[in-house]
């Protein structure tokens, strides 16, 4: 029995597909609008930072097998009265190299808002080791705020998604 092309393309599918385009690159102040506010008029005097472990690879079986995630790292301002002025995102490879900066400019995020970036799973640049570093102030005494990575990934039917939650690299406190 001899399948025509349109029995393969409902059997596989895929195979006939498109690779995908990029997507354009699209700012935090473009994605989070609603969650940003202007920055404080005010001096900055509470600052501090986060490291935040991420795992875009992840090796299983006896390290036979790669498993690459998705990353979601979320800054949440968990102050109800106060902007959060964040002043880096930066990602970093297993090798301490800089992947990438997502800001140009700091940002203020509204009080109990969150931003957060996203590296897709096939973007395995960070590796088994990646990380962000995170850097905030305000203009005074503040809830500490919540930086976090969600990791999600699969392999076959088996998916897999963790936390890794922000360690702080400073203590925060008046300069």
């Amino acid at each position: 029995m001899r399948c025509g092309l349109a029995a393969a393309m409902l059997l596989c599918p895929l195979a006939f597909t498109q690779p995908a385009l990029a997507q354009p690159k699209v700012s935090i102040e473009q994605n989070f609008a609603d969650s940003l506010t202007a920055l404080p008029k005010e001096e900055l005097a509470v600052s501090g930072g986060f490291y935040v472990p991420a795992y875009s690879s992840v090796a299983m079986s006896q390290g036979k097998l790669r498993v690459d995630f998705s990353v979601t790292l979320s800054v949440h301002n968990a102050s109800e009265t106060q902007a959060l002025v964040v002043r880096r995102i930066t990602y970093f490879d297993t090798a301490g190299k800089q992947v990438e900066s997502y800001l140009k400019a700091p940002v203020a995020i509204k009080p109990l808002a969150t931003i957060s970036i996203f590296i897709p799973t096939d973007d395995v640049r960070g590796g088994t080791g990646a990380n962000f570093i995170v850097d905030w102030a305000a203009t005074g005494e503040i809830t500490e705020p919540v930086v976090e990575a969600l990791m999600v990934g699969g392999v076959a039917n088996a998916h897999y998604a963790f936390i890794s939650q922000g360690r702080p690299t400073r203590t925060a406190g008046k300069k």
